[in-house]
């Protein structure tokens, strides 16, 4: 007996505009700078409309001005912050592409972790992208179609020290995208983790920062020292890279990938 096969979509020819998501909606947070922002430029130049979400409009409208007149209308700038979880649901809505992306840090013993920064933390990393997820499901499911990516972390996989917050988040994120693979696969819906290293990124400049303040040492050791002391491969990971992962989760070649991680940590993890 012969087993149906789905035909392999050809490669897009090198040199000419990579198209496959034409007519798609993304929708991607945190995407005034850093990884969010090489998401969404990453998105539209494969053909999808964008709707980049952050609390940053002048961020946004930077976005904006980047993607220049060759992407032009197809990155919508949304200014909104993510703790209002009902417009984070609402402005899910008719997605066919979910990037939760958008993440903070605070870097402090657990026994000085103020309490409300937990819950912020919490709040923005786990809670909005499940109501981010909520609100995009049934769309997806109506159509049969759909690309959930959550941008997690090494630390979704590892801990580190004074990163209670982050590292709860990030687990709790794992968690969640692999139940919605699990319930979306019927419904022609992929979810996955992408779980990047540390990656140039302001969030990370900032960590490197408050590291150094910690420990009472210079930046350059806290890079050197710390945050790639257990990394195979001794740099930061460019946003640009994130995203070119992110791309391919959500293209055709990817319609069976789906409950797990794409992890991207310089060996970090094959300790």
């Amino acid at each position: 007996m012969s087993v149906p096969t789905t035909p392999v979509p050809e490669r897009t020819p090198g040199g000419s505009a990579d198209t496959g998501l034409h007519g798609r909606t993304a929708l991607v947070t945190g995407a005034a700078s850093g990884i969010g922002r090489a998401c969404a430029l990453r998105l539209a130049a494969a053909g999808a409309r964008v709707r980049a979400l952050d609390r940053d409009a002048a961020g946004l409208e930077a976005l904006a001005r980047t993607a220049g007149p060759a992407l032009a209308g197809s990155v919508e700038p949304h200014v909104l912050d993510l703790t209002d979880l009902d417009a984070a649901e609402a402005a899910a809505a008719g997605t066919d592409i979910l990037v939760n992306n958008a993440g903070l840090q605070l870097v402090r013993p657990v026994e000085d972790f103020p309490p409300e920064a937990f819950a912020t933390v919490l709040t923005v990393m786990l809670q909005a992208p499940f109501r981010l997820i909520r609100g995009a499901l049934p769309h997806m499911y109506r159509q049969g179609w759909g690309r959930v990516v959550n941008i997690s972390s090494v630390h979704g996989l590892r801990a580190s020290a004074y990163k209670s917050a982050y590292v709860a988040a990030k687990h709790g994120l794992e968690g969640l995208s692999k139940v919605v693979a699990l319930e979306g696969a019927a419904h022609g819906v992929t979810s996955n983790c992408v779980c990047p290293g540390y990656v140039r990124t302001p969030l990370v400049e900032r960590q490197i920062a408050d590291q150094a303040a910690a420990h009472g040492i210079t930046e350059d050791r806290v890079t050197g020292e710390i945050l790639l002391a257990d990394t195979a491969v001794k740099r930061l990971v460019e946003p640009d890279e994130v995203a070119e992962a992110v791309r391919y989760l959500c293209g055709p070649h990817a319609s069976f990938v789906t409950g797990t991680s794409l992890v991207m940590d310089g060996g970090w993890t094959a300790h």
